[in-house]
């Protein structure tokens, strides 16, 4: 039986290389992308030691036509492509009034358009063979609309939409490419101390913070459902629900809670490099530095939940919701 192929976007670190582990246990081949060669590097070594072939392809996700490049070079090199997880991006953080359009286009382009990039490259390739898995990244309802994060939650909502838009024309011209997005909750990777960062304040997660392995599971997953979605833990079935019945004091919420939420007391370093521009330089894993307070893959609360499970438990609240209006209204004729 040949190898099923992955590819694995911002696998130099974090989310991206814990993607590119899990994937490899699960049986696939994987192509590493992303700026950062040495990390990449590492990566490999680390796959290499199970047993599991890796090709390198140093690439800014940005530029489109470097993307559709590396994957021919992976399905030279690897073989066909079966999945492709898009887990690069790049952001900055702070108030809207004090950033600037530079930044805001360069994270847009990275994160958004990266995401495109990758999905464009996936599918002229999946569709030769009609089949195939393109995973792409959203943020946990829980995640959505905080203040000083406008720039990724930009990017995520036209990601979120594009999506949306393509899974009924894939419907349209039967092909079997399934597109599902992983909700993700904080996870603990480098990304609070490399992220373009004007509020001057040490970042930090919000809520419940997990281990990468918990979202490379997750995207692990995704890779073989049939749902369009995944999410982690309990509190998003929770966030959606209070986005739709009120926004109105969501919005309150995250105007008194959400600046300390993500901040630190401690002032952020003004000399440290970020990554929004270039890579930067350095040793980094998976893990960011907040493992003390990370839940890992074996607690009770890194479970996943799939949008047909989500739809099939709100279909069941619907009609005992129903039951019991019709119950009442009949007693009360009685």
């Amino acid at each position: 039986m040949p190898s099923q192929i992955a590819v694995v976007t911002g696998a130099g670190a974090g989310i991206g290389r814990a993607a590119a582990r899990a994937l490899g246990r699960a049986g696939f081949d994987v192509a590493l992308l992303g700026r950062n060669e040495d990390r990449l590097n590492d990566t490999a070594q680390d796959l290499a030691a199970h047993s599991i072939r890796t090709i390198v392809i140093p690439v800014d996700v940005a530029d489109a036509d470097a993307v559709a490049k590396a994957a021919d070079r992976v399905e030279s090199e690897l073989g066909p492509i079966t999945a492709w997880a898009n887990c690069a991006g790049a952001t900055v953080v702070g108030q809207v009034a004090t950033l600037s359009a530079q930044d805001i286009r360069r994270a847009t382009e990275v994160t958004y358009l990266g995401s495109v990039n990758g999905t464009l490259a996936a599918l002229e390739r999946m569709r030769r063979r009609g089949h195939g898995a393109i995973i792409n990244l959203d943020l946990a309802p829980s995640l959505r609309g905080l203040p000083l994060q406008a720039v990724e939650n930009g990017s995520r909502a036209a990601l979120r939409g594009f999506c949306e838009s393509l899974r009924p024309e894939l419907l349209h011209d039967a092909d079997r490419i399934r597109i599902v997005m992983v909700d993700l909750p904080s996870i603990n990777t480098p990304h609070y101390g490399w992220t373009r960062n004007t509020t001057g304040k040490r970042l930090k997660p919000v809520g419940p913070v997990y281990e990468p392995e918990v979202a490379a599971e997750a995207i692990c997953r995704a890779a073989f459902t049939s749902s369009r979605s995944i999410s982690i833990g309990p509190s998003n079935s929770f966030a959606a629900i209070w986005s739709l019945l009120g926004p109105g004091c969501r919005e309150k919420r995250m105007a008194d809670h959400g600046y300390k939420a993500q901040l630190e007391k401690t002032c952020a370093n003004t000399n440290a490099k970020d990554d929004l521009f270039e890579s930067v330089p350095g040793a980094f894993s998976a893990h960011g530095a907040f493992d003390a307070k990370a839940r890992r893959l074996d607690s009770p609360l890194s479970f996943f939940v799939t949008s047909s499970v989500r739809a099939g438990v709100v279909g069941a609240m619907l009609a005992a919701g129903l039951t019991g209006l019709i119950s009442h209204i009949r007693s009360g004729r009685k």
